[in-house]
């Protein structure tokens, strides 16, 4: 990955190198879900952990739009759901429900750094569905085989499910929460747009295609399991040069997502 977000500030606040890149990547990703309209007012969430041994990690202030946050505004939590930077000015609050499935996540999969979670139209609609996501499409053999599902258990607010939420959603790097939505988890900010976009994109031709009454074509098992392998391991390198087309999306919002 190139260092445009890296290089493009300095930190404002009490932030090592890292922890500053790794806000800054985060509020990218934050600009960016708001720029291809996958966001829900305040109530879905994207986070990131911060390298140590204090099993910190960063996810947005409960209020803020997608498309206002900043670097500086990303709150720093613990695994028990306290925020870390208490003395902040005026007071930040997180959701409690962002924190279960966030958490549960963070302290199960060391390899993935940032997790994302969405409630679009298309992905609550394919989560609704009993056969969950098809292999219709070639963006969606992207996801066969790697992709798990947790069943709806009511607002995430109760702790104990997030033994559940990892249990079902496994190896994988994408998990359909029933009646609810989607979630992604990535080692880097652009693998993790990545994943989400193409699942959203998935989700999107396959609500449209059952919409349109006709006889669905799926091809055979042998012939996704290629698809998949190919879109997991021959164009994987190339998820840091769309990363890199899309920050330049953002790169001259009002208001600046690396301060």
């Amino acid at each position: 990955m190139t260092d445009t977000i890296a290089t493009a500030s300095s930190p404002p606040l009490q932030a090592d190198a890292e922890e500053w890149r790794i806000r800054c990547e985060l509020a990218a990703l934050y600009r960016l879900v708001a720029h291809f309209r996958m966001t829900d007012l305040i109530y879905t969430h994207i986070s990131a952990r911060i390298p140590g041994p204090e099993h910190y990690f960063l996810i947005n202030e409960y209020g803020a739009l997608f498309h206002e946050v900043r670097a500086s505004d990303l709150v720093k939590i613990n695994v028990e759901g306290e925020m870390v930077d208490t003395g902040r000015k005026p007071p930040q609050r997180v959701n409690p429900a962002g924190f279960t499935i966030h958490s549960a996540i963070h302290m199960h999969r060391p390899d993935l750094n940032f997790v994302l979670h969405t409630h679009t139209a298309a992905g609550m609609a394919v989560s609704a569905q009993e056969h969950g996501l098809l292999p219709i499409t070639q963006i969606a053999m992207k996801f066969f085989g790697r992709i798990g599902y947790h069943d709806y258990e009511g607002l995430a607010l109760n702790i104990g499910e997030r033994e559940r939420i990892v249990a079902d959603m496994g190896p994988h790097n994408a998990l359909i929460l029933r009646n609810h939505g989607l979630l992604v988890g990535g080692p880097t900010a652009a693998r993790t747009f990545n994943w989400i976009y193409f699942l959203e994109r998935a989700c999107q031709a396959q609500v449209a295609a059952l919409a349109g009454g006709a006889k669905i074509i799926t091809p055979s098992k042998e012939v996704c399991e290629i698809s998949e392998k190919q879109a997991n391991r021959t164009y994987a390198p190339h998820e840091d040069l769309a990363w890199d087309a899309c920050l330049r999306l953002i790169e001259n919002d009002p208001i600046d997502y690396r301060t």
